[in-house]
């Protein structure tokens, strides 16, 4: 059975939507930020980067939520979460990577300006610019990645549950989402869904 290691607000909550739609038996531990357990020596036993999202497997440990996801989908290739032709798993991947390495890393500037700086104006202006670099992101996501209702088009694919998740980021970030049909139907599409309403208990 797989573990879902997780804290609210942070990126576990795209690998935890998608264990929820699998339907399959899984177990949750919450890691308390707010009481630094993600720097216990429990923890880090099992991240020694001291994040989340880890998923506890029957293989052994697997950080970062885009190899979480596609862990998750293709154990599980019956439910269909990634496409079988090549070019267009290459595409879910581009788009999971653009939201890891882009989209959250701007959106962490915000909170996380120590990881860049120990000034503290410097902190400052990063603070100052999320809303601009979020919305940014968010142009790139409604003019060139979003294809149909979901990300990949017509079908549900382990793209949309981190695209949830970013828009939770744009609406707390200051992103007027109104510039942004595709999507603020996306999320309101998402929300609705019975996986990520049971989900949202844990992590609202």
């Amino acid at each position: 059975m797989n573990k879902l290691f997780y804290f609210k607000g942070t990126a576990a909550l795209a690998p935890h939507i998608v264990l929820e739609e699998l339907g399959v038996a899984y177990e949750t531990e919450l890691v308390d930020f707010t009481q630094q357990a993600q720097k216990s020596e429990a923890y880090l036993s099992v991240n020694p980067k001291a994040r989340v999202p880890a998923l506890l497997t029957t293989d052994g440990i697997l950080t970062e939520t885009p190899a979480i996801l596609v862990y998750l989908a293709q154990t599980n290739p019956d439910a269909g979460l990634i496409p079988t032709n090549p070019y267009r798993f290459a595409q879910v991947q581009e788009f999971n990577n653009y939201l890891a390495a882009t989209v959250h890393v701007a959106h962490a500037h915000k909170h996380r300006g120590s990881r860049w700086s120990d000034d503290k104006a410097a902190h400052a202006t990063m603070t100052a610019k999320v809303t601009e670099n979020m919305t940014d992101c968010a142009e790139v996501i409604e003019h060139h990645y979003l294809r149909g209702p979901f990300v990949m088009g017509d079908h549900f694919t382990i793209c949309d549950p981190y695209l949830y998740l970013v828009g939770l980021w744009l609406h707390a970030d200051g992103v007027d989402v109104e510039r942004f049909p595709k999507i603020l139907q996306h999320f309101k599409a998402m929300s609705a869904r019975p996986a990520v309403e049971a989900v949202m208990k844990l992590h609202s």
